[in-house]
């Protein structure tokens, strides 16, 4: 017989493991060079409505893809987010098309793409600055380049 707990943290090993794979490297190519970064991926609507909410830190090489169903203007907003971001917009070919620095942790304050996007790109705040990243600069990530 299969105790709870040992069946509950049987299950928690389960789920997580799919938190890293392959396919979390992503890279982020400026004129001052390439970065790299691990990503959870945001896909579905659960997952991109929880985003990085409740975390108290954020490795530095670390962040969250968003993906988004179809092209189109996006919204997001720092509700329940305990961390600074930077928030990276980007269209459907993986370059950059609006940045939103320093966002203020648990605020209501909608962030606007601007544009039509497919992907957001979440990062420590003062990541965008460090890397000299601009609108244009490429992202690179297995989601975006196969779509």
């Amino acid at each position: 017989m299969v105790r709870p707990r040992l069946l509950l943290a049987l299950l928690i090993l389960v789920f997580s493991a799919g938190v890293s794979s392959a396919n979390d490297r992503l890279q982020v190519a400026t004129d001052s060079g390439t970065y790299d970064y691990t990503v959870e991926l945001a896909l579905t609507n659960g997952e991109r409505a929880v985003g990085l909410m409740h975390r108290e830190w954020m490795a530095p090489d670390a962040g969250m893809l968003f993906r988004f169903d179809d092209v189109r203007p996006v919204s997001m907003w720092m509700r329940n987010t305990l961390i600074p971001l930077d928030m990276i917009f980007i269209r459907p070919d993986g370059t950059v098309a609006t940045i939103h620095r320093n966002a203020e942790p648990l605020s209501e304050k909608i962030i606007n793409s601007k544009e039509p996007v497919r992907f957001v790109l979440e990062l420590n705040a003062g990541d965008v600055d460090r890397m000299g990243l601009k609108p244009g600069d490429e992202i690179r990530h297995p989601i975006i380049q196969g779509q």
